[in-house]
Parts: structure tokens; C-alpha cells; sequence
């Protein structure tokens, strides 16, 4: 059995499962062979209603929302949010953490790499 890895601040691995979770509930969201974003869910939002309007005009420094989208990840489990994004109107969603899941499956297994305190070490005495 290996213990959870920590990815992002609210993020988790579980090896174990090969399932993304976050990490303040520890709901599982979706399979680690999956983007995590797939087992969240999603707010759009008016970039205008994140930043407001420093000065009056056309070029008050606020995002124009035909040129920016803003996309607010959150855990369906607990509300919190995991990730947010910035993208061009009609991009798709970003696929930010790919993983080799198989391949650090059987390092974790053959001992290559252990997990202290959430995070991916080597072993204790050896070097990169």
C-alpha cells in the first residue's frame, strides 16, 4: 500500500487506486489516467466580475470577455477550489498533469521512489 501523493496544494494521488482526490476532503474525483479537471466541477466566469474596471473607458484593464474566459475548477465533494484557468473563448480546457502512471506504479513498487510526507522522494542515502 502506498500513501497518498500530494500534487498540487489541494491535489492528491492515490497509487493505490490510480485515482485523483482532493486533498481536503479526500474526494475521489477521477481516474489518474484522466485530466483531474474531468472529476471537478466547473464555473465559468465573466472576467469583468473577477477584475474590475480600474479606470472608465474602453481600455479600463479589465479582461475583455470576447477575447479571455475564466474557468474555476472545484471539488464536487467539499467546494474547494482545485485549479482555475484562463483560456481564449472557445479553447479547450488545458490537460496541465499527464502522467506515466504504470511506470511510477512500478517504481513506487520496486522501491525506486518512496513517498514522505506526501511528496516523491528517492530513498534515504541515494542521490539523483
Amino acid at each position: 500500500m502506498h500513501p497518498l501523493i500530494r500534487f498540487t496544494e489541494y491535489l492528491d494521488l492515490d497509487m493505490n487506486t490510480a485515482h485523483w482526490h482532493c486533498h481536503d476532503c479526500g474526494q475521489q474525483l477521477v481516474s489518474a489516467h484522466e485530466s483531474y479537471k474531468k472529476g471537478c466541477l466547473v464555473a465559468e466566469r465573466d472576467p469583468r466580475e473577477v477584475h474590475q474596471p480600474v479606470i472608465e473607458g474602453d481600455y479600463s484593464f479589465a479582461p475583455d470577455p470576447d477575447w479571455a474566459r475564466i474557468l474555476e475548477f472545484y471539488c464536487p465533494g467539499c467546494g474547494r477550489q482545485i485549479e482555475t484557468e484562463y483560456l481564449p473563448p472557445g479553447h479547450p480546457i488545458t490537460h496541465d498533469i499527464e502522467l506515466d502512471v504504470a511506470s511510477l506504479k512500478a517504481r513506487l513498487d520496486a522501491g525506486a521512489y518512496v513517498v514522505v510526507d506526501g511528496k516523491l522522494c528517492l530513498p534515504q542515502g541515494e542521490h539523483a
